[in-house]
């Protein structure tokens, strides 16, 4: 029982963690005035963290899928 809440639970809470750093790095620029550029450049430099995370993610899952 308590694995499968985890299996189910751990994704969504990371989704949900993801999202939330998005909306703080928005908040952040829209408070600073950082113009369109500053956005971006927010998000990509940011966002590194998150997307390192994500295809780490992606990859442990397609090596795991083809038992390498």
């Amino acid at each position: 029982m308590q694995q499968a809440f985890e299996t189910w639970i751990t994704p969504i809470m990371i989704g949900g963690l993801i999202i939330f750093m998005c909306f703080i790095i928005w908040d952040l620029a829209k408070k600073s005035n950082a113009g369109k550029f500053g956005t971006i450049m927010l998000f990509v430099v940011l966002g590194a963290g998150m997307m390192g995370y994500i295809i780490k993610v992606i990859i442990t899952w397609l090596i795991e899928g083809q038992g390498i």
